[in-house]
């Protein structure tokens, strides 16, 4: 086909955001798609993910990936299917994941590095489950429980944003292991879903109780591996219940991504001295060459109706500096996920 015939709309960094990222944050523009060359392919995007971690990636200096460049096309996974293709690793009609950008195409080598694209199926589950459970969020939460929580049957299992993406798919993994697992979210009905849907065995509503009182309550054996994705207070309060030998994963800090002031750090952290336990960070990229495996034992579990994905879907790529709010203002009940167009 005749690429140039294509228009590509798509969101570029215009400015480091100060707090909050704001509309005028970003640049808007629409250009032709270029025709491709060999080893070449253009993807249509259908779904973004949105990611607290796209915050991190607006900020300059030293990262576990480099910042995305004032003037460049914001960074996000996506997936899409393949409109024109001259290479032999993908073919016109495969549908694909991998690092598309926020835009409606995205052209380049089948081989790119940076956007590492690989087939997906959509026959084994729907395609916004490919950017949630059997996405990069899927894979954190598996990985990074299994391989540095290192939970055992009979354990305590904690895990923040527990109705997010990866803390769904966190207390899941841990109640397939035998492991009991208390959540922690914000409001009644976040709560409700993650027992009454998700299967966890209790849920503390950050918001209106204190999360000290709920741990008492529903870890009275104390906390074994607490899974943080979201910093601040609450990791402090987890810190003051955790068990001899206990493993805290630090997978990120949504209260501290928009402070215009220092970073809160654990005030607690002595009790990782006192209870000899151990509190390691997770980047997900880490897992990259196991992927398969974790996306073959959660399709299996969902396969048997033990395992559960929730995508929050916003339709339209122009409604994506406000969407991406969603994430930090607690809007979004699941993995949030931008629509840019039907398959």
């Amino acid at each position: 086909m005749t690429t140039t015939a294509l228009m590509n709309q798509q969101f570029r960094l215009a400015a480091r955001p100060v707090g909050m990222p704001k509309r005028s944050d970003w640049e808007q523009l629409t250009e032709p798609v270029r025709e491709i060359t060999d080893g070449e392919i253009v993807i249509k995007v259908l779904y973004l993910s949105l990611d607290p971690a796209m915050r991190g990636w607006m900020n300059e200096g030293k990262s576990y990936i480099r910042p995305v460049a004032i003037g460049e096309t914001m960074r996000a996974g996506g997936v899409g299917v393949i409109v024109a293709s001259k290479s032999d690793k993908f073919a016109v009609g495969d549908t694909v994941s991998g690092g598309t950008g926020v835009q409606q195409y995205w052209v380049g080598a089948a081989d790119d590095k940076s956007g590492n694209f690989y087939k997906i199926f959509p026959a084994m589950a729907p395609l916004t489950t490919w950017l949630n459970t059997l996405g990069m969020p899927g894979m954190t939460g598996y990985f990074g429980l299994i391989e540095s929580g290192q939970p055992k049957a009979g354990e305590t299992v904690v895990v923040s944003g527990a109705a997010g993406a990866v803390g769904m798919t966190v207390g899941q993994v841990a109640k397939q292991l035998g492991c009991r697992v208390v959540g922690i979210a914000g409001g009644k009905e976040k709560c409700d879903f993650v027992v009454n849907e998700l299967g966890f065995d209790a849920c503390i509503d950050y918001k209106n109780s204190a999360v000290k009182d709920g741990l008492k309550e529903h870890c009275p054996n104390g906390v074994d591996v607490y899974f943080d994705n979201v910093g601040g207070d609450i990791l402090d309060t987890v810190l003051t219940r955790i068990n001899l030998r206990a493993r805290i994963v630090i997978c990120g800090a949504i209260s501290q991504y928009n402070n215009t002031t220092p970073v809160k750090g654990p005030a607690n952290y002595l009790s990782l001295l006192v209870n000899r336990a151990r509190m390691e960070g997770i980047v997900v990229f880490d897992y990259a060459d196991r992927y398969h495996l974790g996306v073959a034992a959660m399709a299996k579990w969902m396969q048997e109706g033990t395992f559960k994905s929730r995508e929050d879907v916003v339709d339209g790529l122009e409604n994506f500096p406000e969407a991406l709010l969603m994430l930090f203002e607690g809007k979004n009940f699941g993995k949030l996920v931008l629509k840019v167009a039907d398959a």
